[in-house]
């Protein structure tokens, strides 16, 4: 991992080095003073995976460089500041920044950050890396054995649309392709929602398969119930996440092409608003539609099946 800083101070700099040096979170690629010369095709050529970047700075402050660097730099960008207010914060975040720090920086909080940043890193490239295999699929290149191609090609679909919907490596996201595992066996699949197995019948026959033939009705039941809770948390997440979108870019095609057909929109849109006020309202409850989330999962998972030409 590749780190840039920016900070007027020589201390923070140094601070910043020894702490990412000595915990063996990167290598400190390079280092200024000041935002007034920095560019997104300086860092992207240096390869620059985080930046840490202050906002005070005498020429050219932080929100000023990163408003410069939208849509340019493709890394993640950490900022750093003296002041705490919310229209600063709330700015930074909306121009991008993963992270913002508050002076005198803590060690603790600098490693928890950057660790957290480099997962968000890696889980991207896992994403990019599932839907290289799907692009791969949808064009039919492939060399593995029908049984294999079969099998690969619903796992990579299921997890490219838990990726679209911001929720890939959520806890229950392993449940949802359970079920779509479930609704794609021959015996199951279903044509039309007056055809949909009931939400019951679907946590239950999941359930069992995970847990064996040998499982009692209690483990059973309390399987179904912990399974249920993983999902709806998911679908929340999910929620929040179209909304933040939407908050950021209402003609965002992601939110336009997802957040009708997976929610009931006047709850992301009701969302919207309460983040519009607040940005720590995605902490507040959020009505879920689980039924209408796990059938469009399931059709839209159908859909692509019928593009990529592989019957599973």
């Amino acid at each position: 991992m590749r780190f840039f800083l920016v900070d007027d101070d020589e201390t923070i700099r140094l601070t910043l080095t020894k702490i990412i040096e000595d915990e063996d979170l990167g290598e400190i690629a390079g280092e200024q003073e000041d935002g007034d010369q920095l560019t997104g095709s300086f860092l992207n050529m240096q390869n620059i995976d985080i930046l840490f970047i202050d906002l005070l700075m005498p020429i050219k402050d932080g929100i000023e460089t990163i408003r410069d660097l939208s849509g340019q730099y493709k890394g993640k960008i950490i900022m750093i500041s003296q002041v705490e207010t919310k229209e600063l914060i709330g700015e930074a975040y909306a121009l991008g920044a993963e992270y913002y720090i508050m002076k005198p920086i803590n060690r603790i909080e600098i490693i928890t950050v950057i660790r957290k940043v480099k997962e968000r890193i890696q889980l991207e490239k896992s994403i990019q890396t599932i839907q290289t295999s799907l692009n791969g699929l949808l064009t039919g290149h492939t060399t593995e054995t029908q049984s294999t191609k079969n099998e690969t090609s619903l796992s990579d679909i299921g997890e490219y649309l838990l990726a679209e919907l911001g929720i890939i490596g959520h806890n229950g996201t392993k449940d949802l392709l359970d079920i779509l595992y479930f609704l794609f066996s021959d015996e199951h699949l279903p044509a039309t929602d007056q055809t949909f197995p009931s939400l019951k019948m679907i946590f239950e026959k999941t359930t069992q398969k995970r847990l064996g033939d040998t499982a009692s009705v209690q483990a059973i039941n309390r399987e179904m119930k912990a399974s249920e809770q993983r999902i709806r948390r998911a679908i929340t997440h999910s929620i929040i996440h179209f909304a933040s979108l939407g908050l950021a870019d209402y003609t965002n095609p992601k939110f336009e092409f997802y957040a009708a057909k997976f929610f009931d929109f006047m709850i992301v849109r009701q969302k919207m608003m309460e983040l519009q006020r607040d940005p720590d309202a995605s902490s507040t409850p959020v009505k879920v539609n689980m039924k209408k989330f796990i059938q469009m999962f399931f059709f839209e998972a159908k859909r692509l099946r019928t593009e990529t030409s592989h019957p599973y």
